[in-house]
């Protein structure tokens, strides 16, 4: 039953793709979808690609077991301050200015809006290395519900997930991704309800599941009388529970993947059906995910997590569940998990291709080329992902945290504020990028230890959550003492939010009235 599931599901992706294939004949079709995208189709995929295996397997299971129900504020987090926040307000000035700009990725948009061909691949060459790690994690969340569902070896499933992909992608580009993403999308709402509903139902149902959860100390112990740690309102280290939130929410403002999305809306009405189409779907994906991460204790034990660490959780909180149920968990993994990579591998491949490989060739590389040399890239990505997630050692919540804490460390405040403000420098983009990147790589060698203000600094999630906070201070205060652009380049860049429109007058004399 299951295997015939995924076996219609793998080849309904895939013949999308192939449907798509005969519209996607230009950079602009195979990148931005021709920015003719739909509301619900570019929501959907602003959904897909926020939410992964890895929030559903790394990130539901580690802090659902380290916060309790106190996690699901994680999900409720991400649905503000992640979908409803940045549509409202960076959606529809990223895709006007982005468009004057004639920019299709995050490195080709800083270096127009900043005039310099340096920030441009500089930047390409920061998207491509750290969205291979966070690539990376999504194969390891996959790979372990597919081992716990079908009992395949870890290695053919990450190999198998990247060839599945690479062909959908390779072949219909950004309009396969985005309609394979409404219809992944809509996988994962039914699935993640059935699921949570059929994980309590095997505990006795929520309130006895509840009950059982506040019985553990905080310490993981179970205790005859009441604890109530895992079920109180903030948990029982809100600190930390806080620079998940950070991070996991944050991140989205900054990330190229992300973004990238509002440069393909179609038209204003979009931009108000998305902000709320998204927002719903992100306070059901993944508050429900972070709901059911936090009855993790109830169903592992402090034996077995030792054995299968925090990424085994919600695997093995789902094995005993009926086979037809298996089946809709492996689906819903897998479809958040395909729409993330596509989104990731598409990215990375536009990036290296139009920001880095073109401007370095000395004849410009046409239409033609430029698809066959982006499809190529794609290929090498995914092959380079998977290197790195086979070793399976790896935990998910870290090679997230170390992408996520670069890239949007070194991007979210220059691209923020470049948006609002003329008096964003080159100087302090660079000193952005310089603290996202060397930051990162330097807790991946040091590995700190302690706390700032309570947040554990080892943590890569609190350290990258750290990096995006300093790039949100650090911008505007080297700009504030370091040379501007000139002012009729930026009056140029921001004259696309003041275009005046011609309107035929149909009373030429004026009414005496209003005169007055």
């Amino acid at each position: 039953m299951i295997l015939a599931i995924l076996i219609l599901y793998i080849l309904s992706v895939v013949g999308i793709g192939i449907y798509c294939r005969k519209k996607t004949s230009t950079v602009n079709d195979f990148v931005l979808g021709g920015r003719s995208v739909g509301p619900w189709f570019t929501a959907f995929a602003y959904g897909t690609s926020y939410f992964s295996a890895v929030i559903f397997v790394g990130y539901a299971g580690k802090f659902g077991w380290n916060f309790g129900l106190a996690s699901t504020w994680i999900g409720i987090g991400n649905a503000i301050l992640g979908s409803l926040l940045p549509w409202l307000i960076l959606g529809r000035r990223t895709r006007v200015m982005s468009k004057h700009l004639e920019s299709a990725t995050m490195p080709e948009f800083f270096g127009r809006r900043f005039n310099s061909k340096a920030m441009k691949i500089i930047s390409a060459i920061i998207v491509f290395v750290f969205l291979i790690p966070y690539t990376a994690s999504v194969y390891n969340g996959l790979s372990r519900l597919f081992g716990m569902a079908f009992n395949i070896d870890y290695s053919f499933c990450v190999i198998g997930m990247a060839v599945i992909t690479a062909v959908y992608v390779i072949v219909g580009g950004y309009k396969a991704t985005a309609l394979n993403d409404f219809v992944q999308g809509i996988i994962m709402l039914v699935g993640i309800v059935a699921v949570i509903a059929a994980t309590l139902a095997s505990k006795g149902g929520f309130s006895e599941a509840l009950n059982q959860l506040s019985h553990i100390s905080t310490e993981g112990t179970a205790s005859p009388g009441l604890n109530g740690g895992f079920v109180s309102f903030f948990g029982p280290d809100p600190i930390n529970l806080l620079g998940v939130i950070i991070l996991t929410s944050l991140g989205t403002w900054g990330l190229p993947q992300m973004v990238h999305k509002f440069y393909t809306i179609k038209d204003e009405r979009s931009i108000r059906t998305g902000t709320i189409v998204s927002t719903v779907f992100a306070l059901v994906v993944a508050g429900g995910s972070y709901f059911l991460g936090g009855f993790g204790r109830i169903f592992v034990s402090d034996e077995e997590l030792t054995q299968i660490g925090s990424d085994g959780i919600i695997p093995k909180m789902l094995e005993s569940l009926p086979e037809i149920l298996i089946g809709i968990v492996v689906i819903l993994v897998l479809s958040a998990s395909m729409s993330t990579l596509s989104s990731l591998v598409l990215t990375s491949s536009s990036t290296l291709t139009l920001d880095l490989i073109n401007p370095l060739c000395k004849n410009k590389l046409d239409e033609k080329k430029s698809l066959i040399v982006m499809r190529a890239f794609i290929a090498i990505f995914l092959a380079i992902s998977v290197i790195i997630a086979l070793n399976k050692n790896a935990l998910i919540s870290d090679l997230m945290g170390y992408s996520w804490g670069a890239l949007a460390g070194a991007f979210l405040a220059p691209f923020m504020y470049g948006l609002f403000w003329k008096g964003v420098t080159k100087i302090s983009v660079y000193v952005s990028f310089g603290v996202g990147v060397i930051g990162t790589v330097l807790h991946m060698i040091i590995k700190p230890a302690g706390t700032i203000l309570g947040f554990n600094v080892a943590s890569p999630v609190n350290f990258g959550m750290f990096l995006m906070v300093a790039g949100l201070i650090i911008v505007p205060l080297v700009s504030l003492v370091t040379p501007k652009m000139k002012k009729l380049e930026l009056d140029e860049i921001f004259a696309c939010y003041k275009q005046k429109a011609e309107v035929e007058v149909t009373d030429a004399i004026p009414d005496a009235e209003k005169l007055k």
